[in-house]
């Protein structure tokens, strides 16, 4: 049974612990195909350079509340998932977001007096120990391997790619752009209240017509307009996330309620 996750640990993290030579030496990192650890997350954080990727395959919301984040959203209700199995397994070839593929490691500040960010891994993941197969973590003279060295340079990237999504978030809030969002889907016989999903953050377009000609030039020349209409047009895929769920038995209709009832649409 999994631990219960510690409080104020990021999505998907239960425990974080620094790899260090002394207590890890001879433990390996295992290379998996299948992201278990993600099958019941309905939402997972963005990096603005990921804007361009994701807004293929997923819509991009905003967290709600304060600080809020860009996440991709893989299903419309807490704990589903529409493009893993429940075992991991993708569904399909979607985005993988590099929050998932950081996972179980990211780099944390152990102590407050300093800037210095350490290298630490979820001892509960199950992808890092003393292992027979995987990738060695340290040599026999006790300095990180090549893969560790590729684990922590992709957790800088990650760290730096973060440093510029706070960036894009400052901007939007301090515009005044962001509102609570709302979707609703309509059933296919037209029967019936139609389905609302609330509980997101998403850009108010009318806002953004409204803003100055200079600004809206600044942001084009800067990149951040077009992550703004890369969201906006994202959010198109809400009603295909919602398909998806139906077809999976996963939504608010059954696979057969769905498919009876798009039959007689």
């Amino acid at each position: 049974m999994a631990s219960a996750p510690k409080p104020g640990l990021p999505v998907m993290y239960n425990d974080l612990i620094p790899l260090n030579s002394q207590d890890h030496l001879g433990w390996k990192a295992k290379t998996v195909d299948k992201a278990a650890w993600v099958s019941s997350q309905n939402a997972i954080p963005l990096t603005v350079e990921e804007f361009p990727q994701a807004q293929r395959d997923f819509p991009i919301v905003f967290s709600s509340g304060e600080n809020s984040v860009p996440l991709a959203l893989m299903g419309l209700n807490e704990g589903v998932n529409v493009f893993f199995e429940a075992d991991g397994t993708p569904i399909g070839t979607p985005y993988v977001p590099a929050y998932i593929r950081r996972y179980p490691f990211m780099l944390v500040k152990l102590q407050q007096n300093t800037d210095d960010l350490s290298l630490c891994f979820d001892p509960t993941s199950g992808l890092v120990g003393d292992f027979e197969d995987g990738r060695d973590l340290f040599d026999a003279d006790k300095q990180p391997t090549q893969a560790t060295q590729e684990l922590l340079n992709f957790c800088q990237k990650f760290e730096e790619a973060g440093l510029k999504t706070r960036a894009f978030m400052d901007e939007i809030v301090k515009a005044d752009l962001l509102m609570d969002g709302e979707v609703a889907i309509n059933r296919q016989d037209g029967n019936g209240q139609p389905f609302i999903y609330r509980g997101f953050k998403m850009i108010n377009q009318e806002k953004l017509r409204e803003m100055r000609g200079d600004q809206l030039r600044k942001w084009n020349e800067s990149g951040l307009l077009p992550l703004i209409y890369a969201h906006l047009l994202s959010l198109d895929l809400l009603r295909q996330i919602f398909g998806r769920q139906t077809m999976q038995g996963k939504g608010p209709l059954s696979a057969s309620e769905f498919e009876s009832v798009a039959g007689q649409a």
